[in-house]
């Protein structure tokens, strides 16, 4: 494992902050910039929309860096929602980018050399497309994922975008919300009347795992902390306990884990929980990618202790080799039955 230690964060603080051409002209951009100029930030006002010219960096590893810090303030100019199966009929584009820096992440190969967070004005459009979207599955009920991209909880105590989303959810029958996140600035959503249509799922590892390559993320702790108050908010919940890294002692801190969160949770729950589980894998561009970004990097990504497993989007993936992930599903199938009697287990892989 790496040998230096995460820096903890929860809400997103840039050290930049860009708005694009136009941004002004909603009463989001309008507020954003009247926020961001009180403290004190460094404020770019764009002429045109080349967001990328005005992130320094001499180098991979600096452009990296710098990007992370940057938050644009934009507008999502099309709003043909980009499908999101399996897990959800349509990705609901409200961010872009993540402030965290974890090292396996496959938007590390996705979102260029400067991975700015972008956070969109145009609320209202967004929301009126969904509804549009909607509609065209009566009487189906179609599912948003609002964290395909992103994690959008450290930007929402700026733009109360997901405070909104649960609101305008809990109106429509014949929809739901859901999104995922390492974060905890979660307080201002407790209140809120989710009428449970809005799903939130937390990603969870060992503190092991957090400190090695989890850069900028909340502990778990912290995650199971905030992940109990949405329990007794009555929010469906759920986790993905990943990427699973098989390391000394690894079975022992999972362990850990689930029963650390098994003790927080309340006893009575508007929904059973349901887990996830995915084990490390990468593909090569991926692994060259990290490479470049993070070249001290502990990854363990030596190919000839993997198995290649070509995937259902054209490319393949290396992975645990077949017995490993056989070991791997029989524990976390036993832990998590043992732990959570009434949860559902989606699927390990």
């Amino acid at each position: 494992m790496a040998t230096y230690a995460s820096k903890e964060c929860t809400m997103f603080k840039p050290k930049r902050v860009i708005f694009e051409k136009d941004s002004l002209n909603y009463p989001l951009g309008q507020s954003l910039y009247k926020q961001f100029n009180k403290a004190h930030h460094e404020v770019i006002m764009l002429s045109s929309n080349r967001v990328k010219s005005a992130i320094p960096g001499d180098d991979l590893p600096s452009q990296y860096e710098n990007g992370k810090q940057t938050l644009v303030v934009g507008i999502k100019k099309s709003l043909k929602f980009q499908s999101c199966k399996p897990s959800a009929h349509y990705q609901l584009p409200l961010v872009s980018g993540c402030m965290g820096q974890c090292e396996y992440c496959y938007l590390n190969t996705q979102l260029g050399d400067k991975p700015f967070v972008k956070v969109h004005v145009n609320l209202d459009e967004i929301l009126d497309a969904a509804k549009k979207y909607i509609y065209e599955r009566l009487p189906e009920v179609t599912l948003f994922e609002g964290a395909a991209t992103s994690d959008p909880v450290p930007v929402d105590p700026y733009t109360h975008a997901l405070a909104d989303c649960i609101t305008f959810f809990a109106h429509e029958e014949h929809a739901r919300f859901r999104f995922v996140t390492k974060y905890t600035d979660i307080d201002h959503l407790l209140s809120l009347n989710h009428k449970g249509h809005t799903q939130i799922r937390f990603s969870l590892n060992t503190d092991t795992v957090i400190h090695a390559y989890e850069h900028g993320t909340a502990m778990a702790a912290k995650r199971i902390e905030a992940s109990q108050k949405l329990a007794m908010a009555g929010y469906p919940l759920g986790f993905i306990i990943a990427p699973v890294f098989l390391y000394p002692n690894w079975q022992e801190e999972y362990t850990q884990l689930l029963s650390s969160l098994s003790q927080k949770m309340p006893s009575h729950l508007n929904e059973p929980l349901f887990f996830e589980v995915i084990s490390h894998r990468y593909t090569t561009k991926a692994k060259n990618r990290i490479l470049q970004v993070f070249p001290e990097t502990t990854l363990p990504m030596d190919n000839e202790t993997r198995q290649f497993k070509y995937g259902q989007f054209g490319y393949g993936k290396y992975i645990y080799p077949k017995e490993t992930l056989t070991d791997l599903k029989h524990f976390f199938t036993e832990k998590i039955t043992t732990f959570f009697p009434h949860a559902s287990i989606l699927y390990i892989i």
